[in-house]
């Protein structure tokens, strides 16, 4: 049976611990809450983005843009999104697993699937599963991300798919829905293409280009990759910030748990302690008469 001097160290080192929890809890709900509004106020523009550039999927020939071009499934690329740090939970577990269970179901059908990792611990996770399909590392840029990341971050991809290096490019993340679900979404960024629910009616309209149909195409096609990744990236953000808040919680309130479990152990071992000196005295006592 523990002493009481360890049972009280114990007790000291849960309350640190509680302590902690509970200031990484409030500083998660802070950036929670930023993180959640920038993630909201970006999904009607990415939608209607999503929306038009499925019509002018469905409309164009595939040698319109070479965006548009779907040349088979040669190589792929999977663009995976997870976080710098860990105590959130399963966040970054569930995403990596997820790209592991992807490629281990599909590789049969490629050439090769390749995973561009954005963030430490999806790197941390698959180093040892999927080591040398690792082409590319991004780190410390979740948290702050801003649009001229995942600009740049999309210049990469499409440069890549533009020199035929994939044929195919693939997103997954961990879409934000509360600061306790997270769902892990999975989506085809290359090649851009039509919307699988949209009727083909929808896009019977004929649009007016200006200046012409080159330049608009060469504009609004390679935007809309770096607006799916800048979704993507601030989805993940809110993500991260809500399994954090929760499981920061969720250890808090384990920790109170346990610290009156060891309250409750070190006042039983102190009774037992007491009654077992006052036994004593007794016993001495009774002996010199």
């Amino acid at each position: 049976m523990p002493s009481l001097k360890d049972i009280k160290k114990r007790i000291s080192s849960v309350k640190n611990t509680q302590q902690i929890t509970k200031a990484m809890k409030m500083v998660a709900a802070a950036k929670l809450r930023r993180a959640q509004e920038a993630a909201v106020a970006a999904r009607p523009y990415a939608e209607k983005m999503h929306t038009v550039l499925s019509h002018l999927a469905m409309r164009e020939e595939a040698e319109a843009h070479p965006l548009l071009n779907q040349r088979g499934t040669r190589r792929a690329l999977v663009v995976l999104m997870t976080a710098d740090r860990g105590l959130c939970g399963g966040f970054n577990a569930n995403v990596s697993k997820e790209a592991e269970r992807y490629i281990r179901r599909n590789e049969e059908g490629y050439d090769a699937i390749d995973l561009m990792i954005i963030g430490r611990k999806g790197r941390d996770f698959l180093k040892s599963r999927l080591g040398d399909k690792i082409v590319k590392v991004y780190e410390n840029i979740t948290t702050d991300a801003t649009y001229k990341t995942a600009q740049l971050i999309g210049e990469e991809v499409i440069s890549k798919y533009t020199d035929e290096t994939y044929d195919a490019v693939f997103l997954l993340y961990n879409a934000f829905q509360s600061a306790i679900v997270q769902n892990v979404t999975f989506e085809q960024v290359l090649p851009i293409k039509p919307d699988d629910s949209m009727d083909i009616n929808e896009s019977a309209v004929d649009y007016l280009y200006e200046p012409n149909r080159a330049v608009v195409l060469g504009e609004i096609l390679p935007k809309m990759v770096e607006v799916q990744l800048f979704r993507g990236l601030l989805e993940s953000n809110a993500s991260e910030q809500g399994a954090r808040m929760s499981a920061m919680d969720s250890a808090s309130r384990n920790a109170a748990e346990m610290i009156g479990k060891l309250t409750l152990q070190y006042n039983r071992a102190r009774q037992a302690a007491i009654t077992t000196e006052l036994m004593e005295i007794i016993s001495g006592a009774e002996s010199i008469k």
